[in-house]
């Protein structure tokens, strides 16, 4: 039980920090406007992204709403099926959250609501969710090969014949 609280816990905590962020950014600058934090190096600039990550498939949005949809989906499916430990119904409690966060943006205007702008380090504008999304999956990735390096690494089981 406490997985599946874990989960929602994590899910909503996400997608509440994302939609607070956006609430504020666009209601408080133009859209394609940026207010240096850190002149050159750290913007708030505020756009709206039609596409995916790094702004591939623009004006895609019907398929976005269906692929989330369906990803967050699985992730129920894994919650209810698996019954995964606390730490992996956490992981997966953040990507479903990033998730939901950019597809209610989709849903509602049929865009994504950017912000982060980290100018000179990382080429893309990108929001809370897909800082959700991102980290999560690469946990969900680093617990998965962790998991397999262990299980690749036990010893053959005593019994077996030896050459």
């Amino acid at each position: 039980m406490k997985e599946k609280t874990g989960f929602f816990l994590t899910g909503l905590a996400w997608i509440f920090a994302d939609q607070l962020t956006k609430a504020l950014i666009s209601s408080r600058l133009p859209l394609n406007s940026t207010i240096p934090v850190i002149q050159d190096f750290f913007h708030i600039t505020y756009i709206q992204n039609a596409g995916a990550s790094f702004g591939l498939f623009q004006n895609k949005t019907l398929a976005f709403v269906f692929l989330t949809a369906a990803v967050v989906a699985v992730l129920f499916w894994l919650l209810w099926k698996e019954k995964p430990s606390l730490g992996i119904s956490l992981i997966l409690g953040t990507v479903a959250g990033g998730a939901v966060g950019n597809l209610m943006d989709r849903i509602r205007i049929g865009k994504v609501i950017d912000f982060i702008d980290f100018r000179g380090i990382w080429p893309y504008i990108f929001n809370v969710a897909d800082i959700a999304v991102v980290c999560g999956g690469i946990l969900l990735a680093w617990v998965f090969i962790r998991q397999e390096l262990r299980l690749s690494a036990k010893p053959a089981k005593e019994g077996k014949n030896r050459d």
